[in-house]
């Protein structure tokens, strides 16, 4: 079999909140052997049994603010009073070492990436209807009446950007969800523009 070089790519799942990207990246990080999951870093302070660089990487605001004044995150946002970043450096080098990064992000962080012109492909997350997504963040048990109002009317706003995207994915069954997200993966990787060898490697080369 001709083993062609193929180029890896950045894996960015995008969702209302509640439109169930995090779980959908968890199945496909257990199951795919060749994709990484890109840890963000963050200035808070860890929770319960977190740990550094496994859930995220902690770091000071000054080493935070200095990776900003560098260039290092594609993507970063204050989030009540914490910072976040996704980091170019991180992304890097699990994609020399033959990769694949998967990031979960909202609309604002994804559209950062997209800005700069990062090879990406994005997958935006949706559930079936808008009764369905209020639905699962009640049955999550986590938020305020209020919170869940406020997350709702957000997700208005984030899916009128939909087509900023490359791809829809309906997030009715679960397992479905998952294994859509796998094809456009595995569709993405047989591009002529992603592999760089094909004439070589057909001759022998």
């Amino acid at each position: 079999m001709i083993n062609i070089e193929k180029n890896k790519f950045l894996i960015i799942l995008i969702a209302p909140s509640g439109g169930g990207k995090t779980t959908i990246g968890k199945a496909i990080l257990q199951r795919e052997k060749d994709i990484d999951y890109s840890v963000s870093f963050t200035t808070r302070n860890p929770r319960g049994d977190e740990e550094d660089g496994k859930d995220y990487c902690f770091i000071s605001q000054a080493e935070f603010r200095e990776r900003i004044k560098n260039g290092d995150f594609l993507e970063h946002a204050n989030v009540h009073g914490n910072l976040y970043g996704t980091s170019r450096s991180f992304i890097e080098s699990r994609l020399q070492a033959g990769k694949h990064v998967l990031l979960d992000l909202d609309v604002q962080g994804a559209n950062q990436i997209i800005a700069k012109g990062v090879n990406a492909v994005t997958i935006f997350i949706l559930p079936p209807s808008e009764s369905i997504l209020k639905k699962r963040l009640n049955n999550r048990g986590t938020d305020s009446k209020e919170v869940i109002e406020r997350r709702l009317t957000n997700a208005v706003s984030e899916i009128e950007q939909v087509s900023n995207f490359d791809y829809l994915v309906i997030n009715d069954e679960l397992e479905q969800a998952i294994n859509d997200v796998i094809c456009i993966i595995r569709t993405e990787e047989k591009k002529i523009t992603r592999m760089h060898n094909i004439k070589e490697k057909f001759y022998g080369g």
